[in-house]
């Protein structure tokens, strides 16, 4: 491939292997080179960085306001960081009604003080009429480390956890384009993950936040780092009524869908139980589920296995293609 593509930015296979092949050799170095959602820095720091390009800037359940706050807050909690600090970069294209730019700004501010974090730097760019689409939004977060993915000790048995019900911002943007006539419920699930924060003490060994490629996209990257096969019950993920109603009419796997407020956990075997019903306390996370666990009977090293509802076995792929462009 001679040319950027927009798979290259769907979160899938495609954009996986342009980080390792074209990024990682460029600018190598111990922090990137374990792909955390953060760089877990020295003085027990974290930090990231996004960039928000999602169409409509408007949808039910959010706004790229509410979104660049909390995908960036996502990021830090689950690479086991308490968010503190955020910087804000604007890119306006000409001709963006100052009322929808302060509605943003509001929607910016009040989100930031939800999650107790301070805008304390930015930058301000304005392109001519055509050069971009109406607005993107790049933000960089810091926090400070209260706990630490370790990947590297999960082992068979321990269990895999979903935060709550799945796919719903990236239908919610679908439908929010009016592309297919169709009305439905479903609003976008763009939250705070902070209060996954006290699981870091309690037996939680991986995190990742379930974004752009959607469920099956990390089940498949969390089996690849690992090395055991992992086995999710089609069962036991929870889908909403209105989502699988949706589904069933446009023709979509909603395994694919994206999120920007459900986390997918790994807990050690002996803590899942005691940390499902923490999470089921919470309002954000009153439908989490254990969805499956780490398995070392079923399946080959490194392969994401889902039981289907008719008892078969389906190998779960990371996204191939551009499902939805634009969605965060």
């Amino acid at each position: 491939m001679k040319q950027v593509s927009l798979e290259m930015g769907s979160g899938g296979r495609l954009m996986q292997e342009f980080i390792k092949e074209r990024l990682l050799p460029v600018f190598k170095n111990r922090y990137l080179k374990a792909l955390h959602d953060s760089a877990l820095l020295p003085g027990g720091l974290a930090l990231t960085t996004d960039s928000y390009t999602v169409d409509p800037i408007f949808f039910p359940g959010g706004d790229i306001g509410t979104l660049c706050v909390n995908g960036t807050v996502n990021d830090l909690v689950v690479s086991g960081a308490r968010p503190e600090y955020l910087s804000l970069a604007l890119i306006i294209e000409e001709g963006l009604e100052l009322a929808t730019l302060e509605k943003i700004l509001l929607s910016i501010r009040k989100t930031a003080s939800r999650n107790r974090v301070s805008i304390v730097t930015g930058d301000t760019k304005v392109v001519p009429r055509g050069q971009a689409d109406r607005i993107y939004i790049n933000t960089a977060g810091v926090g400070h480390l209260v706990g630490c993915p370790e990947p590297e000790k999960v082992r068979p048995g321990d269990k895999i956890l979903v935060t709550g019900p799945v796919g719903e911002h990236g239908l919610a943007i679908m439908l929010a384009r009016n592309n297919f006539r169709l009305s439905s419920r479903v609003r976008s699930d763009c939250g705070p993950l902070l209060f996954l924060l006290p699981l870091w003490k309690k037996g939680v060994l991986w995190m990742r936040d379930i974004t752009r490629g959607g469920l099956a996209t990390v089940l498949s990257e969390l089996a690849d780092k690992v090395g055991y096969p992992l086995l999710v019950e089609e069962e036991s993920i929870p889908f909403s009524r209105a989502l699988r109603g949706a589904v069933e009419i446009l023709g979509i796997d909603p395994l694919y869908l994206a999120c920007e407020g459900r986390a997918l956990v790994v807990v050690k075997e002996s803590e899942a139980k005691r940390v499902l019903n923490v999470l089921k306390k919470q309002a954000a996370s009153r439908e989490a589920a254990i969805i499956g666990e780490v398995q070392d009977k079923i399946g080959r090293k490194g392969e994401a296995l889902l039981r289907t509802s008719s008892g078969g076995l389906r190998l779960l792929e990371p996204l191939t293609s551009e499902l939805l462009p634009r969605i965060c």
